[in-house]
């Protein structure tokens, strides 16, 4: 994985110590909160409601067990015992005492880690398919590319200040885990006819109160002029975004109001247009980029396990979470890992200081000492010999780490919601805690197969319900937590925005509401093989609609 060269280490402790003296002078009173504010933004630290809250980066989710182990001492020494890994790959802690921030930025230099442009009208953090590098469906690992672009993008003059914040992600395969049509920019690296690789930009997507899905902007940039032509798209959206309101300053309301074909012409007449310093990386440092993403190496193996499947046989717990939550790997005799930070009862997305620890270890051991934070808000191990699963599902059962819900009805994303945060006008955690609880047979999942739930605590979408199978929206209404439920979502290559179905449920309501659009889905499917999405879409919203609110009037009455 990438490693700081010398500019990175200078950078990152510069900006340590800027904010050192920043923090120094708001607590002893030569900083107001006004003036304060956005300097604590660009370092990643917030107000929330009850405490400040540290947002720090992972780029791309990727992070080694050294990282993990310091994320693991953050959590003992400044917060309270653990941290909260968000759809951005990012991970938050709720509870840190301003005074200590600087201490924690340094702590988080001493592994290469830090929290820039994790907030303020920038572009954030880059993310990518968590599947990376490991997949077996992949034509190209993307991350090189997005390090690339994290280097171009961090403190870049001209886009520090834009109409509003700005988010890209990439993938390198046409199956898409990383959610890129949800997103200002989404990169998928493809192959011309010609067999060379290059990138296809899609522009426009996003969530929050006003939901687009992106569009392709151009079908294929070379590798080579990708960094000149995210410029000029940022040219582009700097120039003509909007200002005077933050609700419509998002790329996304600049497409949906001038078009895309006229986007597409301002944006390629830049890109012509461009002069200067030329855009194209220089070769020798994308070389030394490229070479930290190497591949562990593989062992020679055998697609097959003769002994994994001894103990699949004899050990029923290993065969549900073999089946679950690993995936195939592109390399013969190894599977990628995902450990649901999702066990019913608990905050999807929460990991203990212990379990962060584990973790570390366990990659150490069995996962060359990678791990990927997913925007799902799962980690994974990506390089597991499947002689080793056996092994590693019993360490995680230790910790309480092996729950084999891997996109299903439990394994749910949820942003904090009124718990913490001070946008939140409604629990979130809460409401998957109830759902997931409902859901944790794993017999009866499996039954039900893939369904994706998601919870926002308020219309921002953090927790990205316009994207789930089940999307559940918290808003506040005449004094009271109201939930909206859409269904049909999408965040895959096949990305769609999900349909409201009808009025919005008090919180007593929304769990049987749930367990009642299963039932209907489980009554209506075609076959045991279509899944719920494709149920949804085969039959649109009402026969949903109808479980909901007539069984619901039949229990009132």
């Amino acid at each position: 994985m990438y490693r700081y060269d010398e500019f990175d280490h200078a950078f990152v402790r510069d900006r340590v110590a800027r904010f050192r003296d920043q923090v120094q002078r708001r607590i002893d009173g030569r900083l107001s909160e006004e003036e304060f504010r956005p300097l604590r933004l660009q370092n990643g630290l917030y107000l929330q409601l009850h405490a400040y809250m540290l947002r720090i980066a992972i780029p791309y989710g990727t992070m080694s067990s050294r990282q993990m182990r310091q994320l693991a001492l953050i959590a003992d020494k400044w917060d309270k015992g653990y941290g909260h890994f968000t759809t951005r790959q990012n991970i938050q802690f709720n509870w840190p005492v301003l005074k200590d921030t600087p201490e924690i930025l340094d702590a988080l230099a001493d592994v290469e880690m830090h929290a820039i442009q994790t907030s303020g009208n920038c572009i954030r953090n880059v993310t990518a398919d968590h599947f990376a590098g490991a997949a077996a469906d992949e034509i190209e690992d993307p991350r090189p590319i997005a390090e690339v672009i994290r280097h171009w993008s961090t403190g870049h003059p001209e886009f520090s200040f834009l109409p509003r914040k700005f988010k890209i992600a990439i993938t390198g395969a046409e199956h898409d885990r990383a959610a890129i049509k949800a997103h200002d920019i989404g990169l998928r690296l493809k192959r011309d006819a010609h067999g060379r690789v290059g990138v296809e930009v899609v522009v426009g997507g996003g969530l929050g109160r006003s939901p687009f899905v992106g569009v392709v902007l151009r079908d294929f940039v070379p590798k080579e002029e990708l960094l000149a032509y995210l410029e000029a798209i940022l040219r582009v959206y700097n120039l003509y975004g909007r200002r005077d309101n933050k609700y419509k300053a998002r790329i996304k309301i600049l497409v949906h109001e001038e078009g895309i074909e006229e986007i597409r012409k301002r944006v390629e007449a830049e890109f012509a247009a461009m002069e200067g310093p030329s855009l194209t990386p220089d070769p020798d440092e994308l070389e030394r980029i490229e070479r930290y993403f190497a591949p562990p190496s593989f062992e020679e193996l055998p697609n097959l396990s003769p002994e994994l499947d001894e103990a699949k046989a004899a050990d029923a717990a290993l065969k549900a979470w073999v089946e679950t939550n690993t995936h195939a790997h592109k390399a013969p005799g190894y599977a990628i890992v995902t450990v649901t930070l999702k066990k019913p009862g608990e905050a999807p997305g929460d990991a203990t200081s212990d379990q962060m620890r584990a973790l570390a270890d366990l990659a150490e051991t069995y996962g060359a000492g990678e791990l990927r934070v997913s925007h799902e808000q799962n980690i994974v191990i990506p390089h597991v010999k499947k002689g080793d699963l056996a092994k590693l599902h019993a360490a995680l059962v230790a910790h309480e780490l092996a729950t084999p819900n891997l996109g299903l009805a439990s394994d749910i994303i949820a942003c904090p919601g009124l718990d913490y945060c001070g946008l939140a006008t409604a629990r979130s955690i809460p409401v998957a805690q109830d759902i997931a609880n409902r859901f944790k047979d794993h017999d009866a999942a499996r039954a039900i197969g893939e369904l994706k739930i998601k919870i926002s605590g308020c219309i921002n979408a953090c927790g990205h319900h316009h994207l789930g199978h089940i999307g559940i929206l918290g808003l506040e209404k005449a004094g009271k937590e109201n939930y909206q439920i859409t269904l049909g979502g999408d965040a895959t290559e096949n990305a769609a925005l999900g349909q409201r179905i009808g009025p919005g449920l008090d919180y007593e309501d929304v769990g049987p509401a749930v367990e009642r659009i299963v039932e209907a889905y489980l009554a209506h499917r075609a076959s045991p093989d279509e899944s719920f999405v494709d149920a949804v879409r085969r039959l649109g919203v009402e026969p949903f609609k109808t479980a909901v609110y007539e069984e619901k009037d039949r229990d009132a009455a």
